[in-house]
């Protein structure tokens, strides 16, 4: 039997079943022990330093708890102890992205995706690089800074080097105002060398989701091709982090296994990470099954409701305060507008999720990977965030000003990355708003960006960047940055 070791490299031993088995009855027996909670609690709320704010976090094991107690009193106080964590560190700041599809040719047999190779209706469709540069400037012209580029598994259709050498087309493309800064690499786990060549690709994060930490059931919804290989699949941010690329990103899709076992084995990832290679994951992803193509979500029988959806993300915020989450149009504007104060710091807007989709102008669904639920525009999404009090940012300065990995957690933990992103977001957003917002959301945008450039405790860095933006509306100069 294997032993649980954080530090350890191998799977079964920092993902391990016993030890997940066992913090779930301990967080069983524990949720109503009020004692236990209130310390937890008190363990996890920010504490002033002469550095300003730190958090220490929780293990999976108090988190567990945490998210097991159902107590209402007790959830509220977890509830507002995430929002107290997300302002203190992400502030009121969101940033945006989109997915860029490149291909859904793919040998793997995942019984939840519609590009599994057994599907024989789907279209299957691979970008060429003059594709890839129309979509780009689609993206562009809607006002995208960052991408998340996502192609399926296929060593003769989607090689390393095409993933490479699209990555060189979309940094390659300018267009009027537009540049896209920022790619994110969501591909199949792969080997050393060639994180080695994504990192020199210049890539951003790169984002391999574990499905489901539960290997048993793993191997039963990845019945063929090479993703059926557990441990190599879950030991991928080893070898990422091996090859040099710093910034990973976690994830895991809630409703194909329970969801206490996998908020366990996801917090075990994210110690794992910080224990072994020095860094714990730059982003955590929080996607729920949903219906596409061949694809029905009630099969699975782990659905989870929006309350314990909410609750989810309430308790990883307060478990790894300093790691960014994402959330996708996966979630409707409903579900996304409560779960932005609890803890998400990234959301993609206006997505389509079929390749080639950005081109077209009715939403393509016979090559969709799932459906979208908030299908706003851009401009809707960045309109609906100044509304509920949200900065929406287009930044990409931490990656390229070499804020990666361990420098970016330092300066997080320190509470010094607040002195660079809230004028960045401010400067990213009025590039949006004067290059491709409607006249409304341009108006309240500027109102917004006044108000919040008087927020900035710095004299001379409030003063740059009015100084950044006023050249941003009245001429062509952008991509300002601290």
């Amino acid at each position: 039997m294997a032993i649980y070791n954080p530090k350890s490299h191998k799977a079964e031993e920092f993902i391990n079943h016993e030890e997940i088995l066992e913090t779930l009855r301990y967080a069983e027996e524990n949720k109503h022990n009020i004692k236990l909670i209130d310390q937890i609690l008190a363990k996890a709320r920010p504490q002033k330093t002469q550095n300003g704010l730190h958090c220490t976090g929780l293990n999976h094991r108090e988190a567990s708890v945490l998210l097991a107690c159902d107590i209402p009193q007790k959830v509220e106080e977890m509830y507002q102890l995430a929002k107290e964590i997300k302002l203190a560190f992400y502030g009121n700041r969101i940033v945006l992205f989109a997915p860029l599809y490149l291909s859904n040719y793919c040998i793997n047999g995942c019984v939840y995706c519609p590009y599994h190779t057994k599907n024989k209706h789907i279209s299957r469709i691979k970008l060429t690089q003059d594709e890839i540069r129309n979509e780009v400037i689609a993206l562009q012209d809607m006002g995208h800074k960052r991408l998340a580029i996502e192609a399926g598994e296929h060593p003769s259709m989607n090689p390393i080097e095409y993933i490479l050498e699209c990555i060189n087309t979309i940094y390659s493309i300018k267009h009027k105002n537009g540049a896209i800064r920022r790619v994110n690499v969501n591909i199949a786990a792969t080997t050393v060398e060639n994180y080695r060549k994504l990192k020199g690709a210049g890539i951003g994060t790169y984002i391999l989701f574990q499905e489901t930490y539960h290997k048993q059931s793993y191997l039963e919804l990845h019945p063929t091709g090479p993703k059926h290989d557990y441990d190599y699949h879950t030991e991928a941010m080893d070898r990422a982090m091996e090859g040099g690329i710093d910034d990973v990103g976690l994830g895991v899709l809630f409703g194909l296994e329970k969801y206490k076992y996998e908020f366990a084995g996801l917090l075990m990832h994210a110690e794992h990470l910080e224990a072994a290679c020095g860094c714990g994951p730059h982003t955590i992803s929080v996607p729920r099954v949903k219906r596409a193509d061949d694809i029905d979500p009630s099969v699975f029988d782990n659905g989870l409701s929006d309350d314990i959806f909410e609750k989810i993300v309430a308790c990883i915020r307060i478990a790894v305060p300093y790691t960014g989450m994402i959330m996708s149009t996966r979630e409707s504007q409903e579900v996304r507008e409560k779960v932005l104060e609890l803890g998400i710091s990234q959301i993609s807007g206006a997505s389509r999720t079929s390749v080639g989709g950005y081109t077209k102008e009715e939403r393509l669904h016979d090559s969709e990977q799932f459906d979208v639920s908030d299908q706003r525009t851009l401009d809707e999404v960045v309109g609906w965030l100044i509304d509920q009090k949200h900065i929406p940012s287009f930044c990409t300065a931490c990656y390229r000003e070499g804020r990666t990995g361990d420098r970016f957690m330092s300066l997080c933990k320190s509470g010094q990355i607040l002195n660079c992103c809230h004028p960045n977001a401010l400067m990213t957003l009025a590039e949006y708003l004067t290059d491709y917002a409607s006249e409304e959301t341009k108006k309240k945008g500027f109102a917004m960006i006044n108000d919040e450039l008087n927020k900035i405790p710095r004299d001379k860095t409030r003063e740059i960047a009015s100084k950044n933006i006023e050249a941003i509306k009245t001429s062509d100069s952008r991509d300002f940055r601290f």
